[in-house]
């Protein structure tokens, strides 16, 4: 059976007349007009499966020094914290900080247990589930946050010693005693206070986002993930 690109390439090509101008048959046409619009076709198949993929945030405010995970960092770490959803009995995951992962947790499992921690009122969008945090005043949040949390995922908005210190305090209002996962996401240039105040190690897994930054950022745990997120680093 031909298809268009055969026909095209093998049909006839009649003269136009005088000006000798080439012209396709109008079989010829036809099966041209047929392949382009399957090509146009597929293309907005492969877009629409695109945007599907994608999670719709709002717009990054770099006065509040916003900048959203790529959507592989994104998928990689929400996945993650599934997988530790399924680890404990009564799992509740805290985003502090992370919209992003918090997007892609909710797309990925709507029903999974996460509250997000942000400053950014425009996130109020996601209701009961949304808390307004001011990393400045780390502690000032609903009493009934209070050591509920056994998956914490932070991304402090700021690669400084302050506000690490900050968010570390968060963190421990927020941590359930016993076995508790947490998740730190911030600049290479943060590994020795992220070992230091929260004994946190480096992953191999390299964190990325949508704009491009110049610092380097890592993914820092406090247990072991094993072959997940490409393992503790060797030092």
């Amino acid at each position: 059976m031909d298809t268009a690109k055969d026909t095209v390439q093998h049909d006839a090509v009649l003269p136009a007349g005088d000006d000798d101008t080439p012209t396709l048959s109008s079989h010829a046409l036809e099966a041209l007009k047929e392949f382009l619009a399957e090509q146009s076709r597929a293309v907005e198949e492969a877009s629409s499966a695109a945007a599907e993929d994608d999670v719709a945030l709002v717009s990054e405010d770099w006065r509040l020094s916003q900048f959203w995970y790529n959507r592989e960092t994104a998928e990689t770490v929400a996945n993650e914290v599934l997988n530790l959803c399924w680890l404990i009995d009564s799992p509740a995951v805290a985003c502090i900080a992370c919209p992003t992962l918090y997007a892609y947790l909710k797309k990925i499992d709507p029903n999974a247990p996460a509250q997000i921690l942000e400053y950014d009122k425009r996130f109020e969008q996601y209701g009961s589930e949304f808390t307004f945090y001011d990393y400045n005043l780390p502690e000032d949040l609903p009493s009934s946050m209070k050591h509920s949390y056994p998956i914490i995922v932070a991304d402090p908005p700021y690669l400084s010693q302050e506000c690490l210190e900050k968010v570390a305090k968060t963190i421990s209002f927020l941590t359930r005693p016993g076995q508790a996962y947490l998740l730190l996401l911030t600049g290479e240039v943060q590994s020795g206070r992220a070992s230091e105040l929260l004994g946190l190690h480096p992953c191999a897994f390299r964190p990325d986002h949508s704009s491009k930054l110049g610092n380097e950022f890592r993914l820092f745990t406090n247990y072991d993930p094993g072959t997940r997120l490409g393992g503790w680093e060797q030092v």
